[in-house]
């Protein structure tokens, strides 16, 4: 498969860094294509500016900025996130890729009645994720971020796209064994794909 892997954590010495170099290597020894969006190392602009704001329902002028997002999320059989979870949602960050480059004519379509997908080449959706939060508190506030991805952003994909998580949850609490430990077994999930 041809594999987007969009990586959102400020810093290279991280634990989100060594996820997602985990998760690249792999998928790669699986035999798949990945292709690494390292939000801040490439300098993204998340914010959608007024101008942008201004031609967002104007197909291929709402590109601008984003067109090489657009072109690898077309690319695309499947997408991997990896991220940190702060205050139960994704960094401002990667919720600004969302907002930019999953736009009119790229993500969806919008006609008369429900919005039509345009990302049918999406398969499957992985998210690696770590929670400062406990399981259960998770659960008790309605496990937000799997509701957007899940319910949202996966109903723009493939009709039977799958979504799967890989989580750690009271991440400030792991001992550095214990985050090792969840480093290895993103590695041999991601080698199963």
């Amino acid at each position: 498969m041809r594999i987007l892997l969009v990586h959102s954590h400020p810093r290279s010495d991280s634990l989100n860094a060594a996820l997602r170099d985990a998760t690249r290597e792999s998928l790669e020894a699986a035999g798949h294509t990945v292709e690494v969006r390292d939000l801040y190392a490439e300098g993204f602009n998340p914010a959608l500016s007024a101008e942008e704001r201004g031609v967002y329902h104007a197909v291929t002028d709402n590109y601008a900025g984003v067109a090489d997002h657009v072109e690898s999320l077309r690319a695309a059989d499947a997408l991997v996130l990896v991220y940190p979870t702060w205050w139960y949602g994704m960094p401002a960050m990667l919720k600004g890729w969302f907002d930019r480059v999953w736009a009119p004519g790229v993500a969806f379509k919008l006609g008369e009645g429900a919005i039509e997908p345009l990302l049918t080449n999406i398969k499957r959706i992985a998210v690696v994720t770590t929670y400062g939060s406990p399981t259960w508190l998770l659960w008790y506030i309605g496990r937000i971020d799997r509701k957007l991805l899940g319910r949202g952003i996966r109903r723009l994909c493939a009709r039977d796209c799958k979504v799967e998580w890989v989580t750690l949850t009271r991440m400030d609490h792991r001992t550095r064994a214990e985050c090792e430990s969840f480093v290895a077994r993103v590695r041999a999930h991601f080698r199963k794909w």
